[in-house]
C-alpha cells in the first residue's frame, strides 16, 4: 500500500514562495507515475503538474512559468515550487501516485492547505 504525506502548505502573500513536499512510503518510488492536484472551495479538483510516462512534465495553464515539479528518488520525494503565488492559487493541494500500468491516480496524500492574500 503506497502512503503520501504532503507537507510545506500554509499561509503567504500574493507574491511569495512556498515548497510543498510529498513523501513516499510502501512502493517502488522510481516505479510511481507521480502529479499534484488541487481543489479550491466549490471547485472540481485540477491538476495542477505531473510527471507524464517517459519524464515529461505537463502544468496547467494557470501554473505554467511560476510553478515547477521534480523529485528526488533518492529521497522518496516529490517537490512543488510555486513562485508568483495569487489568490486564485488558494486550494487544497493533493499528492497523488499510480502505476504505470494504471489509468488513473489510485493513491492519494491527505492534502495541505494553501491559502494566499492579496
Amino acid at each position: 500500500q503506497v502512503q503520501l504525506v504532503e507537507s510545506g502548505g500554509g499561509l503567504v502573500q500574493a507574491g511569495e514562495s512556498l515548497r510543498l513536499s510529498c513523501a513516499a512510503a510502501g512502493m517502488s518510488f522510481s516505479s510511481l507515475v507521480m502529479a499534484w492536484f488541487r481543489q479550491a472551495p466549490g471547485k472540481q479538483r485540477e491538476l495542477v503538474a505531473g510527471f507524464i510516462t517517459g519524464g515529461t512534465i505537463r502544468y496547467s495553464d494557470s501554473v505554467k512559468g511560476r510553478f515547477t515539479l521534480s523529485r528526488d528518488n533518492a529521497q522518496n520525494t516529490m517537490y512543488l515550487q510555486m513562485n508568483s503565488l495569487k489568490p486564485e492559487d488558494t486550494a487544497v493541494y493533493y499528492c497523488a501516485a499510480k502505476s504505470i500500468f494504471r489509468a488513473t491516480y489510485d493513491h492519494w496524500g491527505q492534502g495541505t492547505q494553501v491559502t494566499v492574500f492579496s
